[in-house]
């Protein structure tokens, strides 16, 4: 089809044809157009192009595909996460590799490996090599629009192609357009040629309405796109104008610096019955002593220890514990020094590990409590209340912070230990295209007179079928 329809825009056009296929019959299909055109069928590679690249090394003009969707990649992840680990960006995969359950982006990455380099010049100003780079559609499902938060595979991909400035244009298509599914599709254009205008934008065209109905269903195929709406999408595509159907953002829009905002633990502690007996879920405190033992039932249980039977070491330590005054602290530096001072008047060593086993047991959480703190005099961060913001990219995260979290939560911080791989900023770079945002558009709800009205209409019917029923 697609050669048929390059020879109709320029009949002296020297096509030639290359694929691969995994599916035997597909293959054989594929195989007779090829000889029935006078094509080359060397040039169509059986076998799984995951696992066998049956163009290594070759590069093409233009690239298309319309891969399965939601197909996962499990028979195939050995081979290529030994690729992506070993060869890194010098391999097909380097970008990232997406779930297993969809192995969309896999076929993606594949065809950009396949793209011809653009012209470089020499330091004369000459041109050095000139290949004229290369133009891949590939059909997709909604899911690489979004699936996969910052640092993901999937979010790593979509910053590798728009980053690189490859990512031309996005389709929205019908839904019900192909015969295995009806979902909603959108065809991604991706170059590493764009003219000077396009160049660092990203054009979205929502042609989903662009359809008519088949009269008659193909399977899940009932609608198709006339010849005359393919000259609308087209057109809107070469004006790449703004409109009711077209979007034009730069690369950056579609990022995101994904932030973790801390807020500080408040704890209580106290040596109650019930807070000792949690020591038996702490491993350090199992482990005191030596190896963890194995739990015994006895008829006589020391100090709240339920079914456990404690051995010389951690009997010490309970009779540490039953020695602290019986009262409620609510400062963690307080009741730390109280069991440091405890622990040494009994001659005690206690381990980081078991000192936090002992904090972890004997304290909750408590709003009124005051802050706790580390070595260094830092508050601690509470994970409970850990939380997250999305700052779009070329905005200041600080700035962004102080606007739109400090106000809500006076004490929280931004955790800035945590930095984004590639460029070592705080937090995590991400990309999402939420195409379906961009379009849409708000719709009121009815009148309230008009709901009750329909409600009124309902009712006097419902009764008049009760009645006849009565009757």
């Amino acid at each position: 089809m697609a050669d048929e329809h390059l020879r109709g825009l320029n009949p002296d056009a020297r096509l030639i044809l290359f694929g691969q296929e995994y599916n035997e019959q597909s293959y054989a299909i594929c195989g007779s157009d090829m000889l029935i055109k006078g094509q080359n069928l060397d040039n169509i590679v059986y076998g799984d192009s995951f696992t066998r690249d049956g163009h290594a090394g070759r590069h093409f003009d233009y690239l298309l595909a319309n891969p399965p969707f939601g197909v996962e990649w499990k028979p195939q992840a050995d081979f290529i996460k030994r690729e992506h680990d070993t060869l890194g960006p010098r391999g097909r995969f380097g970008a990232g590799l997406p779930r297993i359950n969809d192995g969309s982006f896999l076929f993606l990455q594949h065809m950009i490996s396949k793209m011809k380099p653009v012209a470089r010049e020499g330091v004369d100003g000459q041109t050095i090599r000139e290949m004229g780079g290369s133009r891949i559609a590939i059909v997709f499902n909604g899911s690489p629009l979004f699936t996969g938060d910052a640092g993901s595979g999937e979010s790593n991909i979509r910053r590798w192609i728009i980053e690189n400035d490859w990512l031309d244009a996005i389709v929205a298509m019908p839904d019900q357009l192909f015969y295995n599914t009806g979902i909603s599709t959108y065809l991604w254009i991706v170059t590493n040629r764009k003219p000077s205008e396009r160049r660092g934008k990203v054009q979205l065209i929502n042609a989903a309405d662009q359809h008519r109905k088949m009269r008659r269903s193909l399977g899940q195929k009932r609608n198709e796109i006339t010849d005359d709406q393919v000259t609308e999408i087209v057109r809107l595509y070469n004006e790449f104008a703004e409109g009711e159907r077209v979007r034009i953002f730069d690369n950056a829009d579609f990022g995101y610096r994904k932030i973790t905002v801390e807020r500080p633990l408040r704890l209580n502690f106290a040596v109650t019955e019930e807070r000792r007996a949690r020591l038996w879920e702490q491993a350090a405190f199992l482990n005191l002593g030596g190896t963890v033992r194995e739990r015994r039932r006895e008829a006589a249980v020391a100090d709240g220890a339920g079914d456990h039977a404690p051995n010389d070491d951690q009997a010490a330590l309970l009779a540490i514990l039953r020695g602290l005054p019986p009262t409620l602290w609510k400062d963690h530096a307080e009741f730390a020094s109280a069991l440091d001072g405890a622990a040494r008047a009994a001659r005690l060593t206690l381990s980081t590990p078991l000192k936090k086993a002992i904090l972890a047991a004997l304290g909750e959480r408590d709003e009124t409590a005051e802050i706790c703190r580390n070595s260094n005099g830092h508050p601690e961060a509470d994970p409970d209340l850990r939380d997250s913001e999305n700052v779009p990219l070329g905005v200041n995260v600080d700035e962004y912070f102080a606007r739109e979290v400090t106000p809500h939560v006076p004490n929280a911080w931004i955790n800035r230990d945590q930095r984004d791989p590639l460029d070592g900023g705080v937090g995590r770079v991400g990309y999402e295209i939420s195409f379906n945002r961009y379009f849409y558009h708000y719709q009121p709800p009815r009148p309230l007179e008009a709901i009750e009205a329909d409600l009124k209409v309902l009712e006097r019917e419902i009764l008049n079928l009760l009645q006849e029923v009565a009757g």
